[in-house]
């Protein structure tokens, strides 16, 4: 059994997916976490020194890596299904789970955050609320495709 976690950032799919691991007695892999590890640059680093379109095709590489694992949890990042027909990947080769979360819940995590992800580094609260509406509005469709949908803010399986 895998199960890949899908959804937006900030949607809480590391913290939901430790937990699932762990209640499940499985292995929790953090896709950005690895990437961070393999390539030995925090995905903003990465994001600001070689641009999104590298980021997406090492992502997806890694994302590829995956296809072997067994009885392990993956939390992917949060736009990597919406790449590289990746969601068909995440979809053949195991069960995908998006942690659905309401754009105001989002963009609280997105301010309290201590790590800014490469898209909102730097901007206000309004650009940042348009941000995550724009991008929801063109991710949603994608994580919708996932057969089991969860509510981010009180995340139960």
């Amino acid at each position: 059994m895998k199960y890949y976690l899908v959804g937006y950032m900030y949607s809480g799919k590391s913290t939901f997916g430790r937990r699932l691991a762990a209640e499940k007695g499985m292995d929790f892999l953090d896709l950005d976490r690895a990437f961070e590890q393999r390539y030995h640059y925090t995905v903003p680093m990465f994001f600001e020194r070689f641009g999104e379109e590298a980021f997406r095709k090492l992502e997806t590489q890694l994302l590829h890596t995956t296809a072997d694992l067994d009885n392990t949890v993956i939390a992917t990042g949060g736009g990597t299904p919406c790449h590289s027909n990746n969601m068909d990947f995440i979809l053949a080769h195991g069960t995908a789970i998006y942690l659905q979360m309401p754009v105001e819940a989002l963009v609280a995590r997105a301010i309290r955050s201590r790590n800014p992800r490469p898209l909102m580094h730097g901007l206000p609260e309004p650009q940042m609320r348009d941000v995550i509406v724009r991008q929801l509005k063109e991710r949603e469709g994608v994580y919708l495709r996932a057969p089991i949908v969860i509510d981010g803010t009180n995340p139960v399986f």
